[in-house]
């Protein structure tokens, strides 16, 4: 889909909306060198991409209230795109959470990709807009490292929601979801549509 239909999908998605929180786990887009990916690689491929430009171009900005809190994932690799997309969405970045995969004996899970180290962590970049932007009291107490099992590829855990919510003030939105949620406003893709019939 091009950007332009992407950002016109959102809009009429939200229409007049605005939100204090915004949580988004764009579909970013690996790109090499040599235009060629290793094989571990590949299953980054199992879903639809859009490149930065794409993702740098939502209009994010026109439906966060002020002042408001963007939470942004980004794969480790990606830092730097991560942060570019968190500035023209209209964020300043102030720190980041940091999920640790683990597997049931809570060892690290090192089924990640990675071309120099195994990745068993994902960054949720944290940026603010607007003045007295700060954290919830609860975020006084909140570490900035979590440490849950991985589920199906590129799904984040749940125990994100908790977080954001006692961190962050609502109304809440997420970008790129994946299924509805109680209390939150969601747009994404994969997310069904109300006369879809699915759950």
């Amino acid at each position: 889909m091009p950007a332009t239909e992407v950002a016109l999908d959102l809009t009429r998605h939200l229409g007049e909306q605005t939100f204090s929180t915004i949580l988004a786990d764009p579909p970013w887009r690996f790109t090499h060198r040599s235009g060629k990916a290793a094989p571990e690689h590949h299953r980054l491929y199992r879903y639809a991409t859009l490149p930065l430009h794409d993702i740098r171009s939502l209009p994010v900005q026109s439906f966060a209230r002020s002042p408001a809190h963007c939470y942004l994932w980004v794969p480790n690799a990606l830092l730097p795109l991560g942060l570019d997309v968190l500035a023209a969405w209209g964020f300043q970045y102030k720190t980041y959470l940091l999920w640790h995969k683990v597997r049931r004996d809570g060892a690290s899970d090192g089924r990640g990709v990675g071309y120099y180290f195994r990745n068993v962590t994902e960054m949720l970049l944290f940026g603010v807009a607007g003045r007295s932007a700060r954290t919830l009291p609860p975020a006084r107490r909140q570490v900035n490292l979590f440490a849950t099992q991985k589920r199906e590829h590129s799904r984040k855990p749940d125990e994100q929601y908790s977080i954001i919510e006692s961190c962050s003030p609502g109304p809440y939105l997420e970008l790129f979801g994946r299924s509805p949620r109680r209390g939150w406003t969601v747009w994404g893709d994969e997310v069904p549509s109300p006369d879809s019939g699915d759950p």
